[in-house]
């Protein structure tokens, strides 16, 4: 090996580190909410980014895949209804409809799925997704639990850890530059962590009993139909918004990924990535945005880079140490981050409508834009064989039958 091959080499695992750290903040984040092992998130976002590299090989895009947001509420909701390992059945059948989709666009082109998914559909629903976390988020910023059953920390000293975390991560978001301004997430969580820890809300028990090297927690699914019927459509958002990580690397690194490797391995490759990660234990994985992002401002293409990033999380993973310090986040840091963020959900459902011009005079997209949002925030039920179907499911299913069933507008066909 020349001495250049290793400096290459030592570059690219730093920059992996670098980029490994940008996700961390976003990565950890999900399982925290969700009741799941942050260090199980670790090693299925390392091995999610391996087998994506693995599925699209040579022509694999700088990206980095962790944990996704889009499934927190199902996560959150499944894991205490039915359990981590019958919620994780439900994530591998998400996982299984990307790669369904994939063979779908491999035999009729990519021009299907925004036929069947087209904005006046995914926006709505991603909206949902916002809204139905909101409560959660308030409850968890006032130091009660999610369901606000449980006082965790008094109102005084929560409200103040959780709005100098929100305050922080916005300030950061709006003022940050370079590196921070990739991190404001995380940025926040310090910030929130420190107001805690000098209010006396911090106990570092959880460390001092963890050891060094520790095996992450994994769970191995179970399977169980009202889970997987109760997530499987939630994969629709991440898909969709597979395709929009896909355009926004193709235009910072100028070579055009929907065509080769294309959509019909970038997106199997994610739902393997979905799937696998499932069968350990951890929640979905999605392409990540903040990492684009940090390859925009470092103009690091090389996919290597994504390959240290991987090793390096799947090492970490066995850290028990850190999985120790980040269980000593109090309630109120993740209650304030969490405003912010399920606010932003529904934000991005609204732009995704504005973006595609639906014309809200039009009694049609009205009639499917306001089921969406009744049937997943109203708490409608169906009955499917006995399996209660309801939530964002059960919505996005609704939009997609009325999108395709319900007639096409007139001209004349708008509200004065």
């Amino acid at each position: 090996m020349k001495p250049t091959d290793y400096n290459f080499r030592v570059k690219d695992s730093i920059l992996g580190l670098q980029f490994l750290f940008v996700a961390f903040g976003a990565l950890v984040l999900v399982p925290i909410l969700t009741g799941l092992d942050p260090n199980v998130a670790l090693f299925t976002a390392g091995i999610g980014t391996l087998v994506f590299q693995l599925v699209n090989k040579e022509n694999v895009p700088p990206i980095f895949l962790a944990s996704s947001f889009a499934f927190i509420a199902p996560i959150s909701h499944g894991v205490q209804t039915w359990g981590i390992a019958a919620t994780m059945s439900g994530l591998v059948a998400a996982g299984l409809l990307y790669v369904v989709l994939s063979f779908i666009i491999r035999a009729k082109g990519d021009g299907f799925i925004h036929k069947l998914l087209p904005a006046i559909v995914v926006g709505p629903v991603i909206i949902s997704i916002g809204l139905i976390l909101s409560p959660v988020a308030v409850n968890m910023a006032m130091g009660k639990t999610g369901d606000g059953a449980i006082v965790l920390v008094p109102f005084e000293k929560a409200i103040i850890v959780s709005m100098v975390a929100l305050f922080a991560t916005m300030f950061i978001s709006l003022l940050g530059k370079g590196i921070f301004r990739l991190v404001p997430i995380l940025g926040g969580i310090v910030a929130g962590y420190i107001v805690a820890l000098f209010l006396g809300l911090v106990d570092f028990k959880a460390v001092s009993d963890a050891a060094w090297f520790a095996m992450p927690s994994f769970t191995t699914p179970e399977f169980n139909w009202q889970a997987i019927l109760f997530i499987l459509p939630i994969a629709i958002a991440p898909a969709i918004e597979h395709i929009g990580d896909m355009l926004a690397i193709s235009n910072v690194t100028k070579q055009d990924y929907l065509k080769k490797p294309g959509l019909k391995n970038t997106l199997l490759g994610d739902g393997l990535a979905t799937s696998v990660a499932s069968l350990f234990g951890g929640p979905p994985n999605t392409t990540y945005s903040e990492v684009t992002g940090a390859v925009t401002v470092t103009k690091a293409f090389n996919p290597a880079i994504m390959t240290w990033a991987a090793i390096m999380a799947i090492v970490l993973a066995f850290v028990g140490k850190l999985g120790g310090l980040l269980a000593t986040i109090p309630v109120p840091v993740m209650g304030g981050i969490m405003l912010l963020l399920f606010g932003i959900i529904a934000s991005v459902g609204i732009s995704t409508l504005t973006r595609a011009n639906v014309d809200f005079n039009c009694p049609r997209n009205l009639i499917i834009v306001s089921m969406i949002l009744v049937f997943s925030i109203g708490g409608m039920t169906f009955n499917f064989g006995g399996v209660p179907f309801s939530g964002i499911g059960l919505g996005a299913i609704t939009g997609i039958i009325l999108n395709l069933v319900l007639p096409q507008p007139r001209k004349e066909d708008h509200i004065l």
